[in-house]
C-alpha cells in the first residue's frame, strides 16, 4: 500500500488494477497486463523499471544523466563503452540512438543484446541500426546480408529473367528429337 511501482509511460494516467502476491507484483490495465515487479516489502519505495521510462528519455533526451530510474541500473560494460563511443562520435544524437539500442531490451533479451552490443564495437559499427541489425542476424541465425549500396566502386551485376525454351538451345539435335 505504501510502495510505488512503476508502469510504461504508455499507459500512465490510466486507471489500473494491481495484484500483490509474496513474491510480485503485477499491474494491469483494463484486461492487460502492463508490468510485473518483485515485491518490495519495505515503507515509501519507489520501485523502476528503467525500461518503462526509455520512451520519455528518448524525447527528452537531456533528462538521460539525471533520470531517477536509470540510477543503479546495472549493465554490462560493453553498453558504458557504447555509450561513450556513441556520445563521442555524434554527441547529443549518440545519446539519443544508445537510448534506442537500450530499448531494443523491450525485445530482445539482454544476452542477446550485450552480444550484439559487443560485436558492434569489436567491428567498429557504433550505431543503433548496426547493433539492431547483428541482434536479428543473431536471433535469426541467418548471416548478414551485404548491402552493396554501401559499396557504389563495385561492379553493378544485371541479371535477366530466364524463360523455360531458352534451355532448349542447350539440347543436341538428337535429345531434341526424342
Amino acid at each position: 500500500k505504501t510502495n510505488d511501482y512503476s508502469v510504461p509511460v504508455a499507459w500512465g494516467h490510466q486507471e489500473v488494477w494491481i495484484r500483490a502476491y509474496v513474491d510480485e507484483v503485477v499491474i494491469g490495465c483494463r484486461s492487460e497486463v502492463i508490468a510485473r515487479h518483485p515485491r518490495c516489502y519495505a515503507r515509501e519505495e519507489v520501485v523502476f523499471d528503467p525500461l518503462h521510462y526509455l520512451p520519455l528519455i528518448e524525447q527528452k533526451i537531456n533528462a538521460f544523466d539525471q533520470a531517477a530510474p536509470l540510477q543503479g541500473w546495472d549493465l554490462p560494460e560493453a553498453f558504458t563503452t557504447l555509450q561513450r563511443l556513441m556520445e563521442g562520435r555524434m554527441h547529443k544524437h549518440g545519446r539519443r540512438e544508445y537510448v534506442q539500442v537500450l530499448r531494443l531490451l523491450e525485445t530482445f533479451t539482454l544476452a542477446d543484446l550485450q552480444a550484439a552490443v559487443e560485436q558492434a564495437i569489436d567491428l567498429g559499427a557504433i550505431g543503433f541500426d548496426a547493433v539492431k541489425h547483428l541482434v536479428l542476424c543473431r536471433i535469426e541465425r541467418v548471416p548478414p546480408r551485404l548491402d552493396l549500396d554501401v559499396y557504389p566502386f563495385l561492379p553493378r551485376t544485371t541479371v535477366e529473367k530466364t524463360f523455360a525454351r531458352a534451355y532448349l538451345s542447350l539440347l543436341s539435335d538428337r535429345q531434341e528429337a526424342a
